[in-house]
């Protein structure tokens, strides 16, 4: 059976944010009026510094239509406007097309590159000839054990084996025994570090079960044909938000009594978790990772600041379940979390 839970609980290392020691020597009244400039200003189109208007490009390897980028985005823009910055966002699902975009991204002379190292061996290059070029890098969401080999400031997200590891050993607090990890991108090496971490935690039998990510009808009938296939599984672990309510769907077509569980988390998914048909969610706080990509640059290029002292700046997990769902949810509405 489950184990009752109150309020969000941290996984792995503590989240790391750029000029929190200093706010929080702060007053309550203090941060208030600092937050209130900081939304008179934004409401105005302003900037809440005097930096020049510098360029930031950001470059992952996201698929049309992935929630999950929205909401990196709009950390990253929300910064942006507030650091005075011009923010190009631009993405490619194949990894050769997205290092042509960081090259573009170079020959425009942009003052700093954002990037995700889903595939790192066909991005080495390309962040090379932008250390050359004397551009700053930060990479996010993948790469973390390639970003500093490649040239990278630091990295901000989570450790996906740490992510796994935390997703196995929920399952076995859920009494779970057999379990599914659902894998949607092939050659994805973060995906395949959730699954390998997960699978080390637990304590009963996990699978790998890979599908055509940019087919979501054959996502569901793959996800179906498995559970009609293996009546023992007890659990099905989906690496993205936009993939859960497929599973969901999957599992009741073939008539299943899985538990559906899944990483990210977006308003979707929290409805789920509110309404149970969802266990829990792994959240690696997809704004912070944008909103701290673009800060952590401006640092950069105002102060010379570097933040992780040559580790990742980790974003998560975090473990929702339905006890957080309702607390989440607004923020999820408003594209956030």
């Amino acid at each position: 059976m489950a184990k009752a839970r109150t309020g969000v609980r941290a996984v792995g290392a503590v989240l790391v944010v750029a000029l929190g020691m200093t706010l929080a020597g702060c007053s309550s009244t203090g941060g208030k009026r600092a937050e209130d400039a900081r939304k008179a200003a934004a409401s105005q189109g302003k900037s809440t510094v005097s930096t020049p208007r510098w360029t930031f490009a950001m470059v992952t390897h996201s698929g049309d239509g992935d929630t999950f980028w929205d909401i990196v985005q709009n950390g990253a823009r929300e910064a942006a406007a507030k650091d005075n910055i011009n923010f190009v966002y631009s993405h490619h699902d194949e990894a050769q097309q997205q290092a042509q975009l960081v090259d573009a991204a170079i020959d425009k002379e942009v003052d700093g590159i954002i990037v995700t190292l889903a595939k790192p061996a066909a991005m080495k290059s390309a962040l090379e000839r932008a250390r050359k070029a004397g551009i700053p890098v930060i990479t996010v969401n993948s790469g973390s054990a390639e970003s500093k080999e490649f040239g990278a400031l630091t990295h901000i997200g989570q450790d996906e084996t740490v992510a796994g590891e935390a997703v196995g050993t929920e399952l076995n607090e859920r009494g779970r025994r057999s379990a599914v990890c659902v894998l949607h991108e092939q050659g994805n090496v973060g995906h395949e570090q959730r699954c390998a971490g997960a699978k080390k935690t637990f304590e009963g039998r996990m699978t790998n079960l890979y599908v055509d990510g940019t087919n979501m009808p054959d996502v569901q009938a793959s996800i179906v044909s498995k559970l009609q296939a293996d009546r023992d599984i007890d659990a099905v672990v989906t690496l993205g938000a936009p993939f859960a309510d497929t599973a969901v769907k999957a599992k009741q077509d073939a008539g299943s009594k899985a538990e559906i569980d899944t990483f990210d988390l977006n308003e979707k998914v929290a409805a789920g978790l509110k309404s149970g048909d969802l266990g829990f969610a792994v959240d690696q706080q997809p704004y912070l990772q944008g909103y701290e990509a673009v800060d952590l640059l401006w640092l950069f290029k105002y102060n010379a600041d570097v933040l992780g002292g040559g580790k990742p700046v980790l974003t998560g997990p975090q473990i929702v379940t339905k006890d957080q769902a309702a607390e989440l949810e607004d923020y999820t509405k408003r594209g956030t979390r």
